[in-house]
């Protein structure tokens, strides 16, 4: 699942550099209600990127990704599936939080757009996780529907794409608990196969 720690090295300095580089973006109004710019963490030789809508209250205030309530069930559930946080990289479609925690809306996640982009020449992933609907229509296609496209795999220039539902709307909904649980065994299942091994990472 990781290359070299020498190519690890360089990939999170070239990552943090663009870390600093979007802490001054300004291509929309989301950063002027902001505490400051969540970029994204994690093992930066992952071949597994989870993406998701963009930060909360929490997430603004400590300026990590997914360190609320709904990053805690993803803990959970990562570990459950054997996908350790440190293991995989995390980040959101819009990395400044919106008012009120709301869902980012299509023009500021165009905006937001290239950053993203960029993380993902660095990072080069294999497989990319989008966590919810927001981050499935920002990246996929605007058209799909969840509770049609989660769990199922989307190919595009070579990456694998799957939408789930985001750890949050199972907060709301526990009922979600099992299909997102599906998903994340063909998620570990794609990920073994592809890095040659049969057990956990």
């Amino acid at each position: 699942m990781e290359r070299g720690e020498r190519d690890r090295a360089e990939l999170a300095a070239a990552l943090a550099a663009l870390a600093n580089e979007a802490g001054s973006c300004n291509n929309c109004a989301l950063r002027q209600g902001c505490r400051g710019v969540v970029f994204g963490e994690g093992n930066p030789a992952s071949s597994i990127m989870f993406v998701g809508e963009g930060p909360g209250e929490t997430e603004d205030e400590l300026g990590r990704p997914f360190v609320g309530k709904a990053g805690q069930l993803l803990d959970k559930i990562l570990a459950a599936a054997e996908l350790p946080r440190d293991n995989v990289y995390i980040t959101n479609i819009v990395k400044c939080r919106p008012p009120g925690n709301r869902t980012p809306v299509m023009p500021e996640m165009q905006a937001c757009l290239p950053w993203l982009r960029r993380q993902f020449k660095i990072l080069r992933p294999k497989f990319m996780v989008l966590l919810g609907l927001a981050a499935t229509h920002g990246i996929l296609d605007p058209e799909l529907k969840m509770g049609e496209s989660h769990g199922h795999w989307f190919e595009r220039g070579g990456v694998r794409f799957m939408p789930t539902y985001h750890p949050a709307a199972i907060l709301r909904n526990p009922g979600l608990r099992r299909p997102v649980w599906e998903d994340f065994q063909k998620i570990r299942e794609a990920v073994l196969t592809a890095s040659g091994r049969s057990h956990s990472l």
